[in-house]
C-alpha cells in the first residue's frame, strides 16, 4: 500500500479533519509500538510499510529513546500515544486501533500476528479490536 493511500484510509476511518492529523496518529502509534516490541519485529513490520511510515517504528533507535522491547502495559501505551498525538486517552486508544487495522491490511505474511504475539494481552486487544471493535 502506498503512503498516501494508507494515510487517507486512517483519515477516513478515524474521521480526522486533515491528513496531518492522520500522519500524527500513525506516527504516535507506531513510535510507541516501536518502543514496545523487539527490534526484529519492528524492523519486519517497517519493511512492509511505506518508508515514511515504517521509519516511525525505528525512531526509538535513531533518536536515542529507550530502544525497543521496553516493558509497559496498555495504559502506558495509550498514554504515550495520547501525548504524542496531543489527544485525550480515549481518543488515543481509538486512533491506535484505526492505525493497527489499516497497517494490518497493508501488510502480509502474518506480520501483524507476530506483532500481536510480541505484546501482552492488554495491548494485543488494541491491535486486534479494529476501528469498530
Amino acid at each position: 500500500m502506498q503512503h498516501d493511500k494508507l494515510i487517507g484510509q486512517v483519515q477516513a476511518r478515524a474521521r480526522l479533519a486533515s491528513r496531518g492529523e492522520a500522519e500524527t496518529a500513525c506516527r504516535a502509534t507506531l513510535e510507541t509500538l516501536g518502543e514496545r516490541v523487539p527490534e526484529g519485529v519492528a524492523d519486519h513490520l517497517a519493511a512492509q510499510l511505506p518508508r515514511e511510515i515504517g521509519e516511525n517504528l525505528r525512531r526509538t533507535e535513531v533518536f536515542g529513546g529507550a530502544g525497543t522491547g521496553e516493558r509497559f502495559d496498555r495504559h502506558d501505551f495509550v498514554e504515550r500515544v495520547a501525548q504524542r498525538a496531543h489527544v485525550d486517552e480515549p481518543r488515543a486508544a481509538y486512533l491506535a486501533r484505526v492505525v493497527f487495522e489499516t497497517v494490518g491490511e497493508a501488510t502480509q505474511g502474518g506480520v501483524m500476528d507476530k506483532v500481536a504475539a510480541a505484546v501482552p494481552d492488554d495491548i494485543r486487544q488494541l491491535i486486534t479490536a479494529g476501528s469498530t471493535g
